[in-house]
């Protein structure tokens, strides 16, 4: 996974921004002497909305376009492109802190953690990665490259939604079965489910890392390498807490 810069240089933004205002104070200026020669005050108030629509607008375009990135990412199957804005990276942001602190990348280790748990803290992420694409709040497509969610709906259709297709009404069923004093450790299934457990955080590993690069957090997976650390691997370990499901 690669972050390239955008070709612009700095010097080249600064001298686009330069020709920019010397454009827009020379329109000011001809606008001005147009109002001075006619003294129209009518037509001085509408020039001068029309200005400050102008600036409004310019200002959020510069500001949703502005740092553009380009990031390349190599995803299971595919090899996708972004041109990352401050809209996308903030959403990025947000899907790789999510995913981040929770079981789906967090260890869950052999006769430790509850897997009814896990399993609502998988769906919770769901939830949170679905919601933003049925309301609407998702930023619109880029004009060019690929779009941040496109890896969510990949981590939904094919990572997420199968595991929790399999094992939520399994275990659901043997808790019925079972009654409220239910020990998961006595659940027939309970290895299997942690083995699959382990195989749904390596696949989810790359696009949560993706995530981070296009957020622009530096070395996103040395926040994911704790991940491999056993019960005495350090000083640390006590920081993956309750939040972390």
């Amino acid at each position: 996974m690669t972050r390239h810069p955008r070709a612009w240089g700095l010097g080249a933004r600064t001298s686009a921004r330069a020709v920019l205002a010397g454009v827009v104070g020379a329109l000011a200026g001809v606008v001005a002497y147009s109002i001075s020669r006619t003294g129209g005050q009518t037509l001085s108030i509408v020039v001068g909305g029309l200005i400050g629509i102008a600036l409004v607008l310019g200002a959020e375009f510069y500001r949703r376009s502005a740092q553009l990135t380009e990031v390349q990412l190599t995803l299971p199957g595919s090899v996708m492109v972004f041109a990352a804005n401050t809209d996308m990276r903030q959403a990025a942001l947000r899907m790789f802190f999510q995913a981040s602190t929770r079981v789906a990348t967090r260890p869950l280790d052999d006769g430790s953690g509850n897997l009814r748990e896990a399993l609502t803290s998988l769906k919770k992420l769901f939830d949170l990665y679905r919601e933003p694409l049925e309301s609407g709040a998702a930023p619109p497509p880029p004009s060019r490259g690929d779009s941040v969610h496109e890896i969510v709906l990949d981590i939904l259709n094919f990572e997420l939604a199968p595991f929790l297709s399999k094992w939520h009404p399994r275990l659901k069923a043997w808790e019925t079965a079972q009654g409220p004093e239910a020990d998961e450790a006595a659940w027939p299934d309970n290895a299997a489910f942690r083995e699959d457990l382990k195989d749904l955080q390596r696949q989810l590993r790359p696009y949560v890392i993706g995530l981070g690069e296009i957020a622009g957090v530096r070395d996103p997976e040395r926040h994911l390498r704790r991940s491999h650390w056993g019960p005495d691997s350090g000083p640390h370990q006590h920081e993956t807490g309750p939040d972390s499901r």
